[in-house]
């Protein structure tokens, strides 16, 4: 929850009478952004040539981190300050908090004329909406229990895609011994977390996931299944190098791009980057599901957001909304970004075969109910447990500390945070 301090900062974020002119004439939105990777600020093109039809120019204000954690400090002191960018990426829980502050632009009437509610998935709509009143617009929705592997390694190995964990980790001994590194990994807390999701995933399903991650269940936290996803933490460290600490993610991909390393367990943002070097699924390189979650969809839905300011009738925030919302610029980005649109409408034509699975495993899991929202990244629960299960796990994976002990100190610090 943001402090109680910026309750009284709504005046300020609107700025004064004499800004608001001139922010009303202004034909240029700022945008607040962490995509500064290659393949991220080739797909966020798509987005500026598309506002640059609408008659606006898109000023860049990128803040560099791959979880959002630098972006969302930045966005609070810009705020505290009565100065706001005009939109702002955005990951779940992180929009209702500034949406009770009221610093949100309401965008119901948009939504109506567009047609916004029979098109977003109902578990998008949940962080795209406040009190029933649409303030963000999602662009894509990421997976985050895929491994990106480097094709020529498994079929040098006669290695096949892994179908339970045993597997995997059997796996990753044989790439070893061959030479490469079996995992890429970079030492980051959200990186960590993102392979949590996964493991959490594997260790109990999506009614075991849902009880720890979402509902925050003590016995959930507490048992001997979460202490089984915590052995698979510890074994998947076992499986990278030791440069591994502080690694940004786009540079792991690149080890597996390159041939230095076999597998990476990351969202399928990972894909971009094989895009940007010229890779092709199936040829370069395969995708398929963290073993034990085949089926079951852990989600990630990047959102913009755009705050009260400058003319009332929101002309730039309904063009920069429209922008992102756009049918043929969500098909443009998606295939760039590696992710699926966040429209439902979208066709399938134009993806590679790992954003058709993922666009045919979403409405799947959308029917079967196994689609759930990513703890790592902010779509599970609010930031004050989430970034203390994230201490819990980065502690853990950089230690020598046993399952039994994480999971103890997962109770504790899940309950303190609450």
């Amino acid at each position: 929850m943001l402090r109680k301090t910026l309750l009284g900062l709504v005046a300020a974020t609107t700025l004064g009478a004499g800004t608001v002119a001139a922010a009303a004439d202004s034909k240029t939105v700022e945008v607040m952004h962490w995509w500064t990777s290659g393949g991220e600020a080739k797909a966020l093109a798509v987005l500026k040539d598309g506002l640059k039809q609408r008659g606006y120019t898109w000023k860049d204000a990128p803040i560099a981190g791959g979880g959002g954690e630098a972006a969302r400090t930045v966005l609070k002191a810009r705020v505290s300050s009565g100065n706001p960018p005009d939109a702002i990426q955005m990951l779940g829980f992180t929009i209702p908090e500034y949406a009770e502050q009221d610093y949100l632009a309401n965008l119901d009437s948009l939504a109506g004329k567009e047609g916004w509610d029979k098109q977003v998935p109902a578990p998008i709509q949940r962080f795209s909406k406040y009190q029933g009143h649409w303030v963000a617009v999602p662009v894509d929705i990421h997976r985050t229990n895929w491994i990106w592997a480097n094709k020529k390694i498994f079929d040098d190995l006669h290695l096949a895609p892994p179908q339970s964990f045993d597997q995997l980790v059997a796996d990753a001994a044989a790439i070893r011994k061959a030479g490469y590194i079996p995992l890429a990994h970079g030492g980051q807390p959200w990186q960590e977390a993102t392979i949590f999701d996964s493991a959490v995933m594997s260790a109990g399903g999506p009614k075991f996931y849902t009880q720890a991650l979402v509902n925050l269940d003590a016995a959930a936290l507490g048992s001997k299944t979460m202490e089984k996803a915590f052995d698979q933490m510890r074994a998947l460290r076992g499986m990278v190098d030791p440069n591994f600490p502080g690694r940004d993610w786009n540079l792991a991909t690149a080890m597996v791009i390159d041939g230095r390393a076999a597998m990476q367990i990351m969202g399928d943002w990972a894909k971009g980057e094989f895009v940007n070097a010229g890779k092709k699924a199936n040829v370069d390189y395969l995708c398929f599901q963290y073993p034990g979650t085949q089926g079951d969809f852990i989600f990630n839905t990047d959102q913009f957001a755009t705050f009260k300011k400058g003319d009332p009738s929101l002309p730039a925030e309904h063009a920069f909304a429209s922008t992102v919302m756009d049918k043929s610029n969500q098909a443009k980005f998606n295939q760039i970004k590696g992710s699926i649109p966040a429209r439902l409408d979208v066709p399938a034509d134009g993806f590679d075969e790992c954003g058709q699975k993922s666009m045919a495993d979403l409405r799947s899991a959308l029917k079967n109910g196994t689609m759930v929202g990513s703890f790592a990244h902010g779509h599970a629960m609010p930031d004050g447990p989430k970034n203390a299960v994230y201490d819990v796990v980065t502690h853990f994976f950089n230690s020598n500390e046993s399952s039994a002990d994480a999971v103890k100190q997962l109770v504790e610090a899940v309950n303190n945070a609450k």
